[in-house]
């Protein structure tokens, strides 16, 4: 095996890092993983992921995990209804029967990374590692943390997001803005806090479309429930609104203006948030994105590839990113390490790229005139 006796780090604690580790570990390599957060219980984890066939729940089966998934899966919680700007019920699959199986399980944030952490060797994970730097030493690198910690790797895999710090070690090539921003609302004791919405729901997913906005959201295992409010402003308006994010006076008068002629049933959402909401404008990297292979240094998840979300293939994408890295890295048939990462990174950038399109194709679409109709009409849906 080309990593036999390499020490191997990774960088970010996500999906993606925790799938490479675990996968790595399981065909004897020595790993370590390095994230920020200070402790396993330091961040609430975000709303549900949808595991797809191919990609991330491939991804689970090969780390042998696929039945703990499965046991830990939130029956119906893929159940969605679209709705119009009114809140009024276009679509509801919510007829489904109680046991039905679902094509794409979904599993809390929080429960997945439990998953993993769970079947890593101990101490696998490093706490409180906030990368700063690295610089080339002897063949391998010496990370540089902000707790004052450095340490030695072989290899360094960066899995630390869409603000990567160990990407420009790589690339020099950036995400370009996608037009879109997404106003991050959560809301907890959602039964109690916002009982229209709530009972809307129905225990699965929602998305709203109306005068080129959306609202896309869901149920969430702790009660809460997890939105973002999606919209094309410029670049620069989550630093340039004025709005403070921790006023919930202001949000509300802020939606009611942006989001006009959208119905008041909206309104609990921003009444009973959790503050402060979290403003994220939405980046993309170039579908034509290359670059040469590096002997000991690469990338996985967002770092690698950061698209909009609108392809429903973030997570997934970057589990199977683990998946194919772990194989090319195990692999025999390739003579250095460089040839297995050059392997990875070709074909992962071909789907990257594909996605991506789909991404930003889908994202228009959803916000342009019509966008209710026109997704109705994807799901081959033709009365409105």
């Amino acid at each position: 095996m080309l990593i036999q006796n390499k020490q191997v780090a990774i960088v970010g604690g996500g999906p993606s890092g925790l799938t490479l580790a675990r996968i790595l570990q399981l065909n004897g390599a020595n790993v370590k993983l390095y994230e920020r957060d200070f402790n396993r219980d330091a961040r609430v984890q975000g709303s549900p992921l949808d595991m797809h066939e191919e990609s991330g729940a491939a991804a689970l089966r090969r780390a042998n995990l696929f039945d703990e998934f499965m046991q830990n899966v939130r029956q119906g919680a893929d159940k969605r209804i679209i709705v119009n700007e009114r809140a009024e019920i276009k679509f509801s699959d919510h007829e489904k029967p109680e046991d039905y199986e679902s094509a794409r399980p979904e599993i809390d944030r929080g429960s997945l990374r439990k998953i993993f952490l769970e079947a890593l060797q101990p101490e696998t994970v490093v706490w409180d590692s906030h990368f700063i730097s690295m610089e080339k030493q002897d063949e391998g690198w010496l990370l540089h943390f902000k707790n004052g910690s450095s340490v030695y790797a072989d290899i360094v895999v960066a899995a630390d997001g869409a603000n990567s710090r160990i990407r420009p070690y790589i690339t020099d090539i950036k995400a370009f803005y996608s037009g879109f921003t997404m106003v991050e609302i959560n809301v907890n004791d959602a039964a109690i806090a916002t009982p229209h919405i709530y009972k809307l729901l129905n225990g699965g997913k929602i998305m709203a479309f109306g005068n080129g906005k959306n609202i896309l959201g869901g149920q969430k295992g702790n009660g809460g429930l997890g939105f973002y409010a999606t919209f094309k402003p410029d670049e620069a308006w989550a630093t340039h609104s004025g709005l403070d994010y921790s006023d919930r006076t202001q949000l509300l008068e802020w939606f009611k203006k942006e989001y006009s002629g959208w119905s008041s049933i909206w309104y609990e959402l921003f009444e009973n948030v959790a503050t402060p909401v979290i403003p994220r404008a939405i980046y993309c990297m170039p579908s034509d994105q290359t670059w040469e292979a590096l002997p000991n240094l690469t990338m996985i998840g967002d770092a690698a590839h950061v698209m909009p979300p609108f392809a429903g293939e973030g997570a997934n994408m970057s589990m199977f990113d683990a998946l194919e890295l772990s194989e090319c890295l195990t692999s025999d048939q390739y003579n250095t390490i460089q040839e297995a990462i050059s392997a990875y990174e070709i074909n992962m950038r071909k789907r990257a790229s594909k996605a991506a399109k789909q991404s930003l194709e889908n994202g228009e679409r959803m916000h342009s005139e019509g966008a209710l109709e026109k997704m109705l009409t994807i799901l081959g849906i033709n009365q409105f």
